[in-house]
């Protein structure tokens, strides 16, 4: 894709994530853990915590959870004038289609535009950032919702045959949803930049034991198929990726990488973030990561770990904060950066 340099101003209004309340402990995976061959691999060394969706909460249920947030914040009819709804959820609970439509209805706006943005993966946020910008600019204005949800962690990783491997540990549950148009208060984006490498896009699979299609019926349960020799290749392509495209956006908003006030990326793991920041240049306390609270939340982490420092106070106004991610085995990466201006 080629670079967004926004010239009609791209305001991110605000963020808010969503956890849900059952908060896991490392321990519970420890009981059930397995003779492994990747347990002591750098890529599943486990967080302290992590969230689990409750049985029947649903990927909706999770966005409208978030989207709460912002209301009771800015008021109820805040999303009223909201004309596209952009979705990604990490498992859609149904085949073939995704929940934007659902959540729209549940929130009761009426949007022109409803996507259901699958394949952006860990970087989807990015993605429907740089989807919204030119959505919005070629109509001319308008509102978008952002809406994401990883509800992976309590459906596939605490299987039976799956609790015991040491991905299990890793993934958390959580949403977040975010408002972005072409005017009004916020933080304007500075510039966007996304990449396919659908090369790599065959490096994702699942598996099953005895083996299976996913949709098949069978014994054996759905889980990621991780190996040696594919852990080594995604090691390498996301350490390359994520200071890759965050400098590449860095040079077109002209400034040095260590001169970013913040950088918030995806979080898979605590090599990752290590490698990525001193790629950067940037010392720790630049890099937020909620990653020993939530463990990997997939496409949720960069916007709940940005909600988080906003929160918290970190981020202040005028700072410009670089979010980069890369997504799946390597198939796409993405960076944006932005302009704090404040909570509105």
């Amino acid at each position: 894709m080629m670079p967004t340099s926004i010239s009609s101003v791209v305001m991110l209004h605000d963020v808010a994530g969503y956890l849900p309340e059952n908060r896991v402990p490392a321990k519970y995976f420890a009981e059930f853990a397995e003779d492994d061959s990747l347990a002591h691999n750098v890529m599943f060394a486990a967080p302290a915590f992590r969230h689990h969706a409750a049985r029947d909460e649903t990927s909706a249920d999770m966005m409208l959870s978030a989207a709460r947030v912002l209301t009771d914040r800015h008021g109820a009819d805040h999303l009223d004038d909201v004309t596209i709804v952009l979705t990604h959820s990490q498992l859609p609970e149904v085949p073939v289609r995704g929940c934007g439509g659902e959540v729209a209805h549940r929130l009761g706006i009426r949007p022109h535009t409803v996507l259901d943005v699958h394949n952006g993966g860990c970087a989807a946020f990015v993605h429907m950032l740089d989807l919204a910008g030119a959505l919005l600019t070629a109509a001319g204005g308008g509102k978008a919702l952002l809406a994401l949800a990883q509800n992976s962690a309590s459906q596939i990783f605490t299987q039976e045959q799956v609790r015991g491997t040491a991905q299990a540990a890793i993934p958390g549950d959580g949403a977040a949803a975010a408002v972005v148009s072409l005017d009004g208060r916020g933080s304007p984006v500075l510039a966007t930049m996304c990449h396919s490498y659908g090369a790599y896009a065959g490096d994702m699979t699942s598996v099953a034991h005895p083996e299976r299609k996913y949709w098949e019926a069978g014994e054996g349960q759905i889980h990621i198929g991780f190996t040696e020799a594919k852990i080594a290749k995604v090691l390498a392509r996301g350490n390359r990726m994520v200071p890759e495209v965050a400098i590449e956006v860095a040079d077109l908003i002209g400034i040095d990488p260590p001169q970013l006030d913040w950088l918030i990326t995806n979080q898979p793991n605590r090599i990752f973030l290590r490698n990525w920041r001193e790629a950067m240049e940037l010392p720790a306390q630049r890099h937020p990561d909620t990653f020993d609270e939530c463990g990997n939340l997939f496409a949720v982490g960069i916007p709940i770990t940005l909600d988080t420092a906003i929160t918290d106070g970190r981020i202040r106004d005028g700072d410009v904060v670089m979010m980069s991610a890369f997504a799946h085995a390597g198939d796409f990466a993405g960076a944006a950066a932005i302009r704090f201006g404040g909570r509105p």
